[in-house]
């Protein structure tokens, strides 16, 4: 059986007999008779050796002994024999089986797939943002930004500028739709407004401050604002803290997918004008119905 540490006699190493000196010297008695040679002692290892445990070590065996018992409870012995009868456990860390998470798309992707749907429109007296919405040239903006003209110039992505005949606005929703006569146009996806969640990434794309083809990322910061903007008392916006300074009105508010969520239209300032990091656009599901209707009309 081997030694514990606390067996250990640091004046009398295991193996090498009774001590001698005065004090254990025996008394006077008969020769003793013949005695057989010891035994070579057996070799067992480090464990084995004639030194002194190093202080501290029982101790810490010990203690891991005690918090093994005190996590195993009672399966101590049982877990040593399933140990010895099965094979090793894998050493790899347990990897989650699901799918990837389903990440949003480059922003600068996203952009590229948006831009040329946009337009910058001038009205003489100043100007805004709009998108195409189909191929037959209908365009998307804010009725504050045709300010009740019959005509604007728009000037696309590509740098055409093209008379636009502004065929109907809504005041009360703050919405235009301009009907222009070009080829080649590229329109926007439409998202669903209804299906946006606080916290989704956006872009916001327009000419703020006359700078057309400008891209602010963002999120989606609260739902169902109310703003007073308009002739009918306002609207319930789609609140977003992208970028939104003047010239902005009209543009698109998209999605990590490119759709088109939104109608960038209003921004709460300091004196002084410019973006706080508080936007709003009107939620795309009620401005497409909105363009709908002033199209059939």
């Amino acid at each position: 059986m081997p030694h514990t540490p606390e067996s250990y006699d640091a004046a009398r190493p295991p193996g090498l007999g009774t001590p001698r000196g005065p004090d254990f010297l025996p008394p006077p008695q008969a020769p003793p008779p013949p005695q057989t040679p010891p035994a070579p002692p057996v070799a067992h290892g480090p464990a084995a050796r004639a030194s002194t445990p190093t202080p501290g070590t029982g101790r810490l065996l010990l203690a891991a002994a005690v918090v093994a018992a005190a996590v195993g409870g009672g399966a101590g012995v049982a877990g040593s024999r399933l140990l010895a009868e099965q094979p090793p456990a894998p050493t790899a860390l347990p990897r989650s089986t699901a799918g990837p998470v389903a990440a949003p798309g480059s922003l600068s992707a996203i952009a590229a797939q948006v831009l040329p749907s946009v337009v910058s429109i001038e009205t003489g007296s100043g100007g805004g943002s709009g998108f195409v919405i189909d191929h037959a040239g209908h365009i998307l903006t804010n009725a504050h930004v045709v300010e009740g003209r019959a005509g604007v110039t728009v000037v696309f992505d590509d740098g055409r500028r093209i008379y636009g005949t502004v065929i109907g606005s809504d005041e009360d929703n703050d919405l235009a739709v301009i009907s222009v006569d070009a080829a080649g146009l590229t329109p926007v996806t439409l998202g669903r407004s209804s299906d946006v969640s606080v916290g989704d990434q956006v872009l916001a794309i327009g000419s703020p401050l006359g700078l057309q083809g400008t891209v602010t990322a963002g999120i989606v910061s609260a739902l169902d604002r109310r703003v007073p903007v308009g002739r009918g008392g306002g609207f319930t916006a789609v609140q977003t803290d992208a970028s939104i300074n003047p010239g902005n009105s009209g543009g698109p508010l998209v999605n990590a997918r490119g759709e088109v969520i939104g109608v960038n239209t209003a921004i709460l300032s300091r004196r002084g004008g410019g973006s706080i990091g508080i936007g709003f656009a009107i939620p795309i599901d009620r401005a497409a119905d909105v363009a709908e209707d002033i199209i059939r009309d």
